[in-house]
């Protein structure tokens, strides 16, 4: 049958709401408060996972920065050992130690942590501790002139300081 074809008085009218039913715009204003409701919580909920994996991150940089920064030690401990003259017998074991220092090095790099550039650079609180001043020729007041210990980063982040020696003004 045709809906052109219908006479408008065939057509049923709608029927009568039932008496306790509410009105359709309470209905359509109780659903939009509902999807507003769910929205919220939705973006709630993405919130809160958002923030659980940044926390959840964040620990794990702080765990393994506290693991690198005890390791940073037996990494001064090579350079200590390879700075030491060494007789021509131990030149085997100096080789062996520069194996190992090479193998941290290259641990620590792929883990993300960089050494410091300090010496000739200006100094830096935020990256050097100034352990000495000392007046030196031709050396601008401020800049790192020597580097008793490596600073390293672990991201941006700094693990340790380098420490230093400053010049000062003559």
């Amino acid at each position: 049958m045709d809906d052109q074809n219908l006479d408008p008085q065939d057509t049923p009218a709608p029927a009568p709401a039932a008496p306790d039913a509410p009105p359709a715009d309470a209905l359509q204003k109780e659903r939009d408060d509902l999807y507003d409701r769910l929205l919220r919580k939705t973006a709630e909920f993405d919130n809160f996972r958002k923030r659980v994996e940044r926390d959840r991150k964040e620990m794990i940089e702080w765990a393994a920065a506290d693991v690198i920064s005890d390791l940073l030690t037996v990494v001064d401990d090579f350079d200590r050992a390879l700075a030491a003259d060494a007789p021509p017998e131990a030149q085997p074991f100096k080789a062996g130690l520069e194996l190992i220092q090479r193998q941290l090095a290259d641990l620590l790099k792929k883990r993300g942590v960089s050494p410091v550039d300090a010496l000739g650079a200006d100094f830096d609180p935020h990256l050097h501790q100034a352990v000495a001043y000392e007046e030196v020729a031709g050396a601008r007041e401020g800049e790192v002139v020597g580097v008793m210990a490596k600073g390293y980063k672990l991201g941006d982040r700094l693990l340790r300081p380098a420490l230093v020696k400053v010049a000062k003004a003559s």
